[in-house]
């Protein structure tokens, strides 16, 4: 029994090292050795196994300081692994680059054949200076989204059970939104096209999820989200500086030509790089999460004085003209500030004491709070003049689940600075991922017929 203990512990503890990329399967079996020679002797000494594992871990290095060891000492390694496929912590294959292809191959062919279905006849609406009927742009992401949704049942293992569920609720969503009687320019379905993306997102997450009552591992889809964004990001800016270059070199020999590529390339280009991306956070953890973390310690510091500056501003002038424009670029602002406050506390050490930038996303949360109640005030002023609209109950309710959520975060910070655990202020953001999902199902389902889908 003991000695099954002491295996388990060291293949943990194995496992743990191989998350890093700087450390080869090699260099493992040489550590492995060592702890075990170091262990063994320890136990002969008369310490039990649990003591001599410990011990033996503290004479050979913690894992953190033995990857950034072997990382300082190999950096090669590191490059290297950025043009070869990703290794999972369990030998999986998939997680591989063949499957990763096969779904990104997948994604393009639907969103294209989709594309395809859709042109013809007369329509207002364009893609990519095509005419294209009104049903392609409401029901965009829902060629792209799935294909991830079915790359996470698949790497993932979801259960049969929650695989059905999820397909027929994204099923019932596509039929909804497309046999709602649209009125000629409706506010509401324009609302649907920009809330389904998200509705999504949070659908597709709960088959990246194992348990979704778990605390941790919906912490875990957050990490995901802010890397995978960062990496669609990366991607995006290169895909298009390469058609830029490419519509350059081609239009003295082949100007026809440009108008189609970015008519096939784009659209398929995006749409892979929705799973391209999410393999990538998957197969280079170790990199990125050295990344996403200081870009959030960048921009909290500088969101809190534009936060600040914002709500002494609003507060004195009391703005008249708050048009939509404005309201939106503040619901943007809104959830900027809880993506920040989100990621910055799913990368933070748990076991970390409060520290400078712990204050100063508790400034940046305090100043979103004051900030959101004058734009609640003059967007019940404003409703109370022009009344409701889709866009105007939309919007409201955004800011009012954005400040509950606020507010519970500003609660959880400041009990955090007064030395209660970060791990109150985690429960809480990933308690509210539901409520934030269900607002979104909401505004998609409920309020196009509550508008009489004006």
């Amino acid at each position: 029994m003991k000695t099954d203990t002491l295996d388990e512990q060291i293949a943990a503890w194995r496992k743990a090292l191989l998350r890093s990329d700087a450390v080869t399967d090699a260099d493992a079996d040489e550590l492995e050795e060592h702890l075990r020679d170091q262990a063994s002797d320890l136990a002969a000494a008369g310490l039990t196994d649990d003591e001599a594992f410990l011990i033996a871990v503290r004479r050979i290095g913690q894992v953190d300081a033995v990857t950034a060891e072997y990382a300082r000492e190999h950096g090669d390694r590191l490059w290297k692994q950025l043009v070869t496929p990703g290794r999972s912590s369990d030998g999986s294959t998939r997680q591989s680059v063949g499957v990763m292809i096969a779904f990104a191959a997948v994604a393009i062919v639907v969103l294209h054949s989709a594309r395809l279905l859709a042109m013809g006849g007369y329509s207002d609406t364009r893609f990519l200076d095509e005419p294209i009927q009104p049903w392609f742009g409401r029901s965009f992401s829902l060629f792209v989204l799935p294909v991830l949704g079915a790359y996470f049942a698949y790497t993932r293992r979801s259960s049969l059970a929650r695989v059905g569920v999820i397909a027929a609720a994204t099923i019932a969503l596509g039929i909804a939104i497309n046999v709602f009687p649209y009125s000629s320019d409706s506010s509401s379905e324009v609302i649907v096209s920009l809330h389904l993306p998200f509705l999504l997102w949070f659908l597709m997450g709960a088959l990246y999820v194992r348990d979704l009552r778990s605390s941790s591992e919906r912490m875990d889809f957050v990490r995901f989200t802010g890397e995978w964004v960062i990496y669609v990001l990366l991607i995006v800016i290169g895909g298009g500086v390469l058609l830029s270059l490419t519509s350059l070199v081609l239009a003295p020999i082949m100007p026809d030509a440009i108008g189609e590529i970015f008519v096939w390339v784009m659209p398929a280009g995006g749409a892979a790089a929705v799973i391209v991306a999410a393999w990538l956070v998957e197969a280079k953890k170790s990199m990125i999460e050295n990344l996403a973390p200081v870009l959030t310690a960048i921009f909290t510091p500088l969101f809190a004085a534009l936060l600040l500056v914002a709500a002494v501003g609003y507060a004195a002038l009391r703005p008249e003209d708050f048009n939509r424009e404005l309201l939106a670029g503040f619901d943007v602002l809104m959830i900027i500030v809880v993506a920040l406050v989100v990621y910055g506390i799913s990368a933070r050490p748990s076991d970390r004491a409060p520290g400078v930038m712990d204050v100063l996303r508790l400034v940046a949360v305090v100043a979103a709070i004051l900030l959101d109640v004058i734009v609640l005030i003059l967007m019940f002023a404003r409703v109370g003049d022009l009344g409701l609209t889709p866009n105007r109950v939309a919007a409201l309710g955004l800011n009012i689940v954005l400040l509950v959520n606020l507010i519970g975060t500003a609660w959880f910070s400041a009990r955090h600075l007064g030395g209660a655990p970060i791990v109150h202020l985690e429960r809480w953001q990933t308690g509210y991922l539901p409520v934030f999902a269900g607002w979104l199902a909401l505004v998609v389902v409920a309020l196009p017929p509550a508008f009489l889908f004006g």
